[in-house]
């Protein structure tokens, strides 16, 4: 049966601790009785005739008439029907909480399901309602899958499976086939089916002639090449960064010059060939520098920094929490403070959250032997704000910057326009538990760590998702 043909309504209703679906004038605690899963895929695929009613929200929106004002906001199927000081709409959802504000929805730029290959440690299902839970209505994500996104069928079929959640699921593919860093993938084809960009992902490109070749082979494409900086012939053994404290515990270290050896490699090529680069993950106060002369010589470069790396350096892992083992390793003090003050100065084009979910057994063993990476879909704003980056900066590195930088569709608040907003809160704690996390998979150091500022929830592709643990 067509799903306009269908006759079943669903209405979301939001109390401060779960969502209630009505289905036929009954009440259902939603997440009792249908699971999140089932909420997503009923939304996206029933194509609702929703009508929310957000009231008295401050806007923060660059493009938008209403920028820095606090107005009521009607939204029927996903179209941004009307923004007036005060609107009544009885038949309509409503959301309503002092200090709410809102801006077009927030991009992350580097994520990762592990799907397909590792279902157990994520999905596309499980990673949506992470990132929808974190305020993101659009991820990218890293082909380091299994097999890898090497070609047009593993794109379309990242596409296919997202296609019924309430997040914009972007897949990059391979630069080189299977990522092996040799001979280069089809990357044409995969663009045509809907790579957003190329990268190898946790496997940059070591050699200097393939990276050549493929800054220039996707001109055409006006695609852009990620790298994830790591010179590997410096650092095959490094467990933490290379310095004081990884002396102090013993650990073999990772020097800071192996990610800035091929920052410095990369900008050369892209000064050479006219391609586009975007460096991910850069955490140290040379590689940052060496961005800002880049950009400065007008060469087309942009780059994003993880939110851990911008709040916690290596000092922290005297505790040997295996969650904070991560690649590109926690950097010194400095360099985590050169992170901070990127994100305020404009070197930091937009924000990579690296989610990296992991099985419990790859986590609680020893460090030598844990897998790097954390999960950080649901507390990246969380820990951007309380890190002390301004709200201002926060919004345009997670909405406008993003998508400039991989060229996404803007978007804007505006009568007429689709509703992709993301709803948050900059005063209202939230506390990061195992009980409210969304991801299947639990290798975060933040539990049980309260923060000052919480997301509320999205509103995307005619679905509105809100915060069960909302305070």
């Amino acid at each position: 049966m067509p799903a306009a043909a269908l006759s079943i309504s669903f209405e979301i209703h939001y109390t401060s601790k779960v969502f209630y679906i009505y289905k036929e004038n009954n009440k259902y605690p939603a997440e009792a009785t249908f699971g999140y899963t089932v909420i997503f895929t009923i939304f996206a695929q029933l194509h609702l005739h929703m009508k929310v009613l957000i009231k008295k929200a401050f806007i923060r929106c660059g493009t938008s008439p209403f920028h820095l004002q606090t107005k009521d906001i009607l939204i029927e199927n996903g179209i941004i029907a009307n923004v007036a000081d005060d609107i009544e709409a009885s038949d309509a959802t409503v959301i309503k909480q002092d200090g709410l504000e809102l801006s077009t929805g927030w991009v992350d730029t580097l994520s990762d399901f592990t799907d397909p290959g590792n279902e157990q440690k994520e999905t596309i299902i499980t990673g949506a309602r992470a990132a929808a839970a974190g305020g993101f209505t659009d991820v990218i994500l890293m082909p380091d899958t299994y097999p890898t996104l090497s070609n047009k069928a593993q794109i379309e079929y990242i596409l296919q499976k997202a296609a019924g959640t309430a997040v914009y699921i972007h897949p990059m593919g391979t630069v080189t086939k299977d990522g092996a860093g040799t001979q280069l993938a089809e990357m044409y084809e995969m663009h045509n089916s809907g790579a957003i960009a190329f990268s190898d992902g946790r496997k940059p490109l070591q050699h200097a002639g393939v990276m050549l070749k493929a800054l220039q082979y996707v001109l055409p494409a006006n695609k852009k090449i990620v790298q994830l900086p790591n010179d590997k012939s410096l650092n095959a053994h490094g467990l933490m960064n290379e310095g004081i404290t990884s002396t102090k515990l013993g650990l073999p270290g990772s020097p800071a010059i192996a990610e800035e050896l091929m920052i410095t490699r990369d900008i050369a090529l892209v000064k050479y060939t006219g391609g586009k680069l975007h460096v991910s993950c850069v955490s140290t106060a040379n590689g940052l520098a060496q961005i800002a002369a880049a950009k400065a010589d007008g060469l087309d470069i942009t780059c994003s920094v993880t939110p851990h790396h911008a709040w916690f350096c290596d000092e922290d892992l005297e505790s040997y929490d295996c969650n904070l083992k991560v690649e590109p390793p926690l950097r010194s003090r400095a360099d985590m403070l050169a992170v901070r003050a990127a994100l305020q100065t404009g070197v930091v084009d937009c924000i990579g959250t690296q989610h990296l979910p992991h099985h419990w057994d790859d986590k609680t063993c020893e460090f030598e032997y844990a897998k790097p990476g954390m999960i950080g879909l649901q507390t990246a704003f969380a820990v951007l704000l309380n890190a002390g980056v301004i709200i201002d900066h926060i919004v345009a590195l997670f909405t406008d910057n993003a998508r400039a930088a991989f060229a996404l569709p803007p978007r804007t608040i505006n009568i007429g326009e689709a509703a992709c907003i993301t709803l948050f809160n900059t005063s209202t704690p939230f506390t990061f538990t195992k009980e409210n996390n969304q991801s299947a998979s639990q290798n975060s150091p933040f539990f049980g760590t309260t923060f000052k500022g919480s997301v509320v929830g999205i509103i995307n592709k005619n679905t509105c998702v809100l915060n069960p643990y909302h305070e």
